[in-house]
């Protein structure tokens, strides 16, 4: 346990809790272990999953629509992207799994994996907290964003450029207001205005991001 912990990068206080998660009800029932399998862990962790996701994405793209923003947490929540995080963690040697199941392959199935994941995150959850368990599932979920973002990102700019283009006098142009937070965590604010006109303003981790918001809202008033 003491190498998974190293790969979690998350120490237990409770040794138990990490052993459970690891253990499929194929080993469970066959040992008759004592403590069960990691169904209960895992039923908990989806619901722990979906919060630090949803919490995240809805503080970090303003930009995105509700539909987006469901579309985005989708894709990081998944069996293939959980069976995905497993797979960096080499989670499967660390499965405890009967005999039968060991033997077909049980320790490579993504479902047996991506369960396994939600299971571990709900361990960490129980042991330290929403912090300790968001510290851990954001280290995977950053790095899928980077490669699923731009499949669910839209491009507001573009699209309010589109229908300003339309109307050859007039231009959008965004302009920094402002900035705030520390280095590891900045926060940026924007405005974009037509023709020297406030039409929107908008905040963001990222200038683009910030100017992505500001168009969101200008698009939001234009439609009304």
């Amino acid at each position: 346990m003491k190498e998974l912990e190293q790969k979690i990068g998350y120490t237990f206080q409770n040794k138990g809790l990490l052993k459970k998660a690891v253990t499929h009800s194929s080993y469970a029932n066959e040992a008759k272990e004592k403590n069960g399998s990691n169904e209960r862990l895992e039923f908990l962790g989806d619901a722990v999953l979906s919060i630090i996701i949803s919490d995240f994405l809805y503080k970090n793209y303003n930009h995105l629509p509700e539909g987006e923003l469901t579309k985005l947490r989708a894709s990081l929540v998944c069996e293939k992207s959980l069976f995905g995080f497993s797979k960096q963690l080499d989670l499967g040697s660390f499965l405890r799994l009967g005999k039968g199941e060991k033997q077909t392959g049980g320790s490579e199935r993504s479902s047996i994996l991506a369960d396994a994941f939600e299971a571990v995150l709900a361990a960490i959850y129980l042991d330290g907290g929403i912090e300790s368990a968001s510290k851990f599932v954001m280290g995977f979920a950053n790095t899928e964003l980077l490669n699923t973002k731009q499949s669910a990102f839209i491009d507001y700019k573009t699209t309010l450029q589109e229908i300003i283009q339309k109307n050859p006098d007039e231009k959008p142009s965004y302009h920094l207001t402002g900035e705030s937070g520390p280095d590891h965590d900045k926060k940026f604010a924007v405005e974009v205005r037509l023709n020297g006109e406030l039409i929107g303003t908008g905040e963001g981790r990222s200038k683009k991001e910030a100017e992505q918001a500001a168009a969101c809202e200008a698009l939001k008033k234009i439609e009304s």
